[in-house]
């Protein structure tokens, strides 16, 4: 601990290089999964979820996958469990972190889901990490609902987005990444975002591709026709060619308006001319 009016050590080389490690493991070591288990990540763009899955809600009401999906709002889902000892709270609160930097608002713009993967979990912890969450947001009406179900409807969940994941007995912890899924408002697989921080620009620009075939706002077209998502680097990157696209549309318009402006001028030029 350092003493009061002592700045900071600074970090490591080291000590970096094991944050980073920390922040892209999983949450438990790929050498103590059971044999034959794997965990990781499947993309399946484009895939439908089982709108039919049984779930319960943080408040212990029985609930359908699909009751979240439908209107014109996009789903950002999350698969977390309440007592893993630490992915998947920092995944969430990095969640929350983007979400506070970007003007969108999760009870008109997008919905939050976030589904135990633990079928041990009650209702009661989920609604404690729930609250915990909310608090940390500061927005405690946002609609974020956190859900428990049997394994059956867990394992068909996690299949449906390609979330592989395992349970260890040796720990008795979920071995998983963090992943987030962003859906579309009738429930199909749109994009991942990987990792437990996520760039506020590319969540926002997600968040506006997913949402049901339209754009809410002009900006939100033009920003998603200059930034193309780049798989590879898991995030959005400039269209140089878009936007030559778009500079020459503005300079032919503006063009065009002066030239207009010029015809008028000598129109009305020879017509005082000839009276």
């Amino acid at each position: 601990m350092n003493r009061p009016g002592r700045p900071p050590a600074a970090p490591t080389v080291a000590g970096l290089l094991w944050l980073a490690l920390a922040a892209a493991a999983p949450a438990q070591a790929p050498a103590a999964l059971p044999p034959g288990a794997s965990i990781g990540i499947d993309e399946h763009l484009g895939d439908r979820l089982p709108l039919d899955l049984e779930f319960r809600r943080h408040d212990g009401a029985a609930c359908r996958l699909g009751d979240f999906f439908g209107g014109d709002r996009p789903v950002l889902l999350t698969l977390n469990y309440s007592n893993c000892p630490q992915l998947c709270s920092e995944q969430l609160r990095g969640l929350v972190e983007s979400l506070r930097a970007i003007d969108r608002d999760p009870s008109r713009d997008f919905r939050l889901l976030t589904v135990s993967i633990d079928p041990a979990e009650t209702p009661e912890q989920a609604a404690a990490s729930r609250a915990r969450y909310l608090a940390d947001y500061g927005r405690p009406g946002a609609d974020w609902d956190f859900l428990t179900g049997a394994e059956e409807a867990i394992a068909a969940l996690a299949e449906a987005v390609g979330f592989r994941y395992s349970f260890v007995p040796t720990t008795g912890e979920y071995a998983h990444v963090a992943c987030a899924f962003l859906l579309t408002p009738d429930g199909r697989v749109a994009r991942y975002l990987y990792g437990v921080r996520y760039d506020p620009r590319t969540l926002e620009l997600s968040l506006a591709e997913t949402a049901a075939g339209e754009l809410r706002s002009t900006a939100d077209k033009i920003l998603l026709y200059c930034f193309q998502y780049d798989p590879s680097k898991g995030g959005y990157t400039l269209a140089v060619l878009n936007l030559v696209k778009v500079f020459g549309l503005l300079v032919v318009v503006v063009l065009g308006g002066f030239l207009l402006r010029l015809f008028r001028q000598e129109r009305r030029t020879r017509e005082n001319a000839a009276a």
